[in-house]
């Protein structure tokens, strides 16, 4: 548990140097917002408010939401976004998938901020290494946060912590999905499963991919290319 532990004691810190008094994290009922809700209680205790947003989503990823906060006894907040996700497009001209999916993902995280804003507290970003390293998040989304407890762990890692912390069995073997459109799920979408890609992933680093399957070798490295405009800080033009 020593990483569980480090990860909890770096959250304390990162909220004490903030002078803030607990953290909000969106509770997706996935794995990596079952791990940083997990790790944030145990750095906080009640200072953590995990907040259920449905917006046309599947009910089961809501019934395990509710089930990583009930066994470890987390406060939550629901709001539906669903009529406001309608709203605006109601009022938008027609978008694609990705827009909408996108639009979603950026509801939540103006979600998190009311609920820091209005209570002292510190955002929590459950993005993963994998995820951030090919840019799979929604930027101002997903993305959107003041703290990454988990953006130094592989996909893999994620699922191994969520074993030593006893997070539900049922939540760490489901495809994993970012909810953003029925069916979808990360892996059909970046074409690739996690575990190639944190081998890739691994290799690149140390500079030793000669073995990778370099068709999916290329399609990472292009990936990591074309997203790093969502790592980089925003572009200022000097005068």
């Amino acid at each position: 548990m020593k990483t569980a532990e480090r990860i909890s004691s770096w959250i304390r810190e990162r909220v004490e140097e903030a002078g803030a008094e607990g953290v909000v994290l969106g509770m997706s009922g996935g794995i990596d917002s079952s791990v940083a809700a997990v790790l944030a209680k145990k750095a906080l205790g009640d200072g953590v408010l995990g907040v259920i947003m449905p917006c046309y989503s599947d009910p089961t990823d809501m019934e395990h939401a509710r089930l990583v906060a009930a066994k470890f006894g987390i406060e939550t907040e629901y709001v539906d976004l669903t009529p406001v996700f309608d709203c605006l497009l109601e009022a938008l001209p027609p978008g694609d998938r990705m827009a909408e999916g996108n639009l979603k993902a950026r509801l939540r995280m103006t979600v998190w901020y009311y609920f820091a804003n209005s209570r002292n507290y510190l955002v929590v970003g459950a993005g993963n290494r994998s995820e951030i390293k090919v840019g799979y998040f929604t930027k101002y989304g997903d993305g959107g946060a003041d703290i990454l407890p988990l953006g130094s762990l592989l996909k893999k890692q994620v699922r191994e912590l969520a074993r030593e912390l006893g997070v539900p069995d049922e939540i760490i073997t489901k495809p994993p999905s970012a909810g953003l459109w029925e069916g979808q799920t990360d892996e059909a979408e970046m074409g690739i499963t996690y575990d190639e890609l944190d081998g890739i992933l691994v290799a690149i680093e140390s500079g030793d991919d000669d073995e990778c399957d370099q068709e999916a070798l290329a399609r990472v490295r292009a990936m990591m290319a074309a997203s790093q405009h969502k790592r980089d800080a925003i572009p200022i033009c000097e005068l």
